[in-house]
């Protein structure tokens, strides 16, 4: 590790990393055993259209985290929005500004007005006291995000939901295979969303997934990510609908990641612990905690950058990462309601969202998965403690 300041990569000298670490940096699966299942999908020549692929890995889903349904999608924003069609919401609907743009952009693409509700200070979540608050007529629905694999307040959101007679969607893109009190996350809710991105834990290359123990809603689903067909004979629509479907390539790359699923999850608790370890006696440092009790993807490493104990800023960390190339990235900045179109149709939005505002200029992400050994993360908290330690000279080079 360099102990000269002028070193550093962001000062002209050479970056810590020859090859640089990625937040969110795919973790692949037995390569072998996926081109053995693309070779069968290219000689059987079935590519799409709900396929014998797509079949067994819905199938498998379902299984794993004990639901009835899993509806495979092409992409979790599409899974959105069409679980959010299928639950007729319309008007506006309660949803953080605290999560990724596509959880609003889902809404808003439908002429669906998202009505962007504050987080707890400490657990970043959707705070269920201030949702009840912000119920109106014009209320439809209620979409609560599960956060780095954190859960929501699930029970006290779903008392919420009842008693006001609204649907709740749950996005659970950051908690594919984590649990609360006990019970896998997928079957709360009137469904839920998984996101199988290249950027998770657990990826399709690309895709999604709607699950639900409804067996109406279901069949909503399964007619809207077809445009509509029945099933039944080739040409018949019954109902408006769209191209949701997930293709058998990306299926055949679910199939398969499944496999080496607990690898992942094993590395990624590895890895949260050489940071713990690494990061532990940094002043004005937090790194998210997970609760032990439950089962956890461990897939985000979140600390949270308290500027007036560090004297240095969340920003200009992370400019040092970068600078020594490790990808460390902003969650989630600077809040949706920061972003077009939401910033111009509610400027003053903010004024209801002080927790948001103040993560949104805390919170950075670290990198980690099968891409990250342990020595890179012993080098990573060694930056990040250097930078802590050297924050009057580095605050002055940076503003240089």
């Amino acid at each position: 590790m360099k102990k000269n300041i002028d070193e550093l990569a962001i000062f002209g000298g050479k970056p810590t990393f020859t090859e640089s670490l990625y937040v969110g940096r795919p973790n692949i699966g037995n390569k072998e055993k996926l081109l053995q299942r693309i070779g069968d999908i290219l000689d059987g020549r079935w590519l799409t259209n709900s396929g014998p692929c797509v079949a067994e890995f819905e199938q498998k889903i379902a299984k794993l985290i004990g639901v009835k349904y899993c509806i495979a999608i092409c992409n979790a924003t599409v899974a959105l929005e069409i679980a959010i069609r299928a639950l007729d919401m319309k008007g506006e609907v309660i949803v953080p500004s605290f999560t990724f743009i596509a959880t609003a952009h889902a809404l808003q693409w439908q002429g669906i007005t998202p009505v962007f509700c504050d987080i707890e200070p400490q657990s970043c979540i959707i705070d269920p006291e201030k949702i009840e608050s912000m119920i109106t007529k014009k209320t439809s629905g209620i979409i609560a995000v599960d956060l780095w694999g954190n859960t929501c307040h699930i029970d006290r959101i779903t008392e919420i939901a009842r008693k006001h007679n609204l649907p709740l969607l749950f996005d659970a893109a950051h908690s594919f295979m984590c649990s609360y009190k006990g019970r896998m996350v997928g079957g709360f809710g009137n469904a839920e969303v998984f996101s199988f991105h290249a950027t998770k834990f657990f990826n399709t290359f690309e895709g999604g997934a709607i699950v639900t123990n409804d067996d109406e809603l279901q069949k909503k689903i399964r007619l809207m990510k077809n445009f509509g067909f029945s099933g039944i004979n080739y040409d018949e629509v019954i109902y408006v609908g769209t191209n949701g479907k997930m293709n058998e390539a990306s299926a055949a790359m679910g199939l398969t990641g499944l496999e080496s699923l607990q690898y992942f999850i094993d590395t990624n608790h590895r890895n949260y612990k050489a940071y713990q370890e690494g990061l532990r006696d940094i002043h004005g440092l937090e790194l998210l905690a997970f609760p032990e009790a439950e089962k956890r993807n461990y897939h985000y490493v979140i600390i949270r950058i308290d500027e007036e104990n560090t004297k240095i800023s969340r920003d200009q960390i992370l400019d040092l990462l970068h600078a020594e190339k490790v990808i460390a990235r902003r969650y989630f900045y600077p809040g949706c309601h920061q972003m077009e179109p939401y910033r111009s149709l509610t400027p003053q939005a903010y004024i209801h969202l002080p927790e948001t505002e103040k993560m949104a200029k805390r919170v950075l992400a670290l990198p980690t998965g099968t891409a990250v050994s342990v020595d890179d993360i012993a080098k990573i908290c060694q930056l990040i403690k250097f930078a802590v330690e050297h924050q009057d000279a580095i605050r002055k080079k940076i503003i240089q």
